[in-house]
């Protein structure tokens, strides 16, 4: 038997997945992470707690499989994109809290680069927006607010790295100071025509180039696990976003096939092949995991607020005991009654991008109860994702492509079917459920095995893929679209500044 090991490195938990050759989970083990508040807006993690918690899964999984290190034919890593650890190459200690994905304190910074003049050259290179969201904005701050941290950088003791490259250092004893194009294309610093570092953007940024880790392909051997770590060495043989790597064990290898994410927030990304294309609908262009030198994109939008919904719904309006209540209480009424729920707690992402947008409840009555606030708010999760895909499909037909003919869908929520069939109502496509939920996991673990031979190429990827479910739209077009309407018409009032 094959059997392959994926570290899973979120923002709320740490979690190992083995897979056999068949793209089947044999053990999962996962630990929480905890998160670090420091002050309003800012969203820190312990490194050292990472690779702590990391490690830990992966001595589980292996122990629930029974297997030892050596039945395992390589490992592939995939992780929380943008956050930003930066530590001593010398000792391997973080010169401070890692800064999350989440963390607004360098809006300033951003606000100065757009204010400048500078945002046109950082999306022709990156593809990105100027947003704190980025990893380089942070790793400035950390060179200019750690007191000795830029002159240790450019005497380069210091290294940078995504979570991804923070991973490969423990796991091989400092050894690989490596990263991935598609963890590289979410810092703002790198090329994604060329796949390299941005010597430009590097000096707009003042980021000495020797804190940087060299760039690999997404599937590349990256060198062996320290053999202490799981009792023997293991290969290390593939690294991915968390986003991208959904993408690819989603088996979307070809231009216009979509997934997304319903998580805490929704990452939906459409694969575009070779070609890099700038959106026209408020989306971003990303690197693809790659499997070959050869630069692939993908337009990706991110929902600020989805599965949050449903925890706003149990925390703060206690409507709910737990989160799997939400369901049967969405479903004891046939609709949402005329209401609709925005939830921009923290503004509006894709394609919005409205952040100064905030919560916004309409359409209430006298016979409004819970269960139509409950239904309306998982409903805005379907709304929210609509609106991205018909900002995709119009990307691609404008470049000559087609729309997008279904949705693969993944995440915790992707369970609930009551959303998923609003969701495929609302877009006129199926929506499809695969087999295998944890696709994150799975897009490593397929990068890990494609460098190391277990699979010959993608082809035979796509064929292990397999549908749980396929939802198809039931709704009437025209109902559909006056549905659309409505959102978008709450959606202005949410955006009132």
């Amino acid at each position: 038997m094959t059997y392959l090991l994926a570290l899973d490195q979120g923002t709320s938990s740490s979690r190992s997945i083995v897979f056999d050759a068949q793209g089947s989970i044999v053990s999962l083990a996962q630990q929480e992470l905890p998160q670090i508040y420091p002050q309003p807006g800012w969203v820190e993690h312990d490194p050292l707690e990472i690779w702590r918690s990391q490690l830990a899964t992966a001595r589980q999984a292996l122990a629930q499989a029974g297997l030892q290190a050596s039945d395992i034919r390589a490992l592939g890593i995939t992780n929380q994109r943008e956050t930003t650890v930066l530590w001593n190459r010398r000792t391997g200690q973080p010169v401070h809290h890692a800064i999350v994905w989440q963390d607004r304190r360098a809006e300033p910074l951003c606000a100065q680069l757009r204010a400048q003049g500078h945002a046109e050259l950082i999306r022709s290179r990156t593809g990105l927006l100027v947003d704190a969201y980025f990893s380089a904005t942070k790793l400035r701050w950390l060179l200019d607010q750690v007191p000795g941290a830029r002159a240790q950088a450019e005497r380069g003791e210091l290294a940078f790295g995504t979570v991804d490259s923070w991973l490969l250092w423990q796991l091989t004893d400092g050894e690989v100071h490596a990263t991935d194009v598609s963890n590289a294309a979410r810092t703002m610093l790198f090329n994604v025509h060329t796949n390299q570092w941005d010597e430009e953007l590097l000096e707009l940024l003042r980021i000495p180039p020797q804190l940087l880790p060299r760039v690999l392909p997404s599937s590349a051997v990256y060198g062996q696990t320290s053999a202490a770590l799981l009792g023997a060495p293991v290969t290390i043989g593939g690294v991915a976003g968390d986003q991208q790597s959904a993408l690819f064990g989603q088996g979307c290898f070809r231009a216009g096939m979509a997934k997304n994410t319903y998580g805490t927030g929704c990452f939906m990304l459409m694969h575009t092949g070779a070609r890099f294309q700038a959106s026209t609908n408020g989306l971003l262009t990303t690197s693809a995991a790659q499997a070959t030198g050869q630069p692939e994109f993908a337009m990706e939008g991110s929902v600020f607020v989805g599965g949050a919904v449903v925890q706003w719904l149990r925390d703060g309006l206690r409507a709910i005991r737990s989160s799997a209540e939400v369901q049967p209480l969405a479903e004891s009424v046939p609709d949402a009654g005329g209401v609709l729920m925005v939830p921009a707690f923290t503004g509006l992402g894709a394609p919005y991008w409205k952040p100064n947008a905030r919560g916004t409840i309409t359409g209430l009555t006298r016979g409004t109860t819970v269960a139509h606030i409950a239904r309306a708010a998982l409903e805005s999760i379907a709304y929210q994702s609509a609106a991205l895909l018909q900002a995709m499909s119009r990307d691609a037909v404008a470049a000559g492509g087609a729309p997008v003919s279904e949705l693969r869908v993944d995440g915790g929520a992707c369970v609930n079917d009551l959303l998923m069939q609003f969701q495929a109502d609302l877009l006129g496509i199926p929506v499809v459920r695969p087999a295998v939920t944890e696709t994150t996991a799975l897009g490593a673990a397929f990068l890990a095995g494609l460098s190391c031979g277990v699979w010959q190429d993608t082809d035979v990827l796509a064929e292990l893929w397999q549908a749980e479910r396929r939802f198809l739209p039931t709704l009437d077009r025209e109902r559909a679209a006056a549905l659309m309407l409505q959102w978008e018409h709450a959606v202005r009032q949410a955006a009132l500044e």
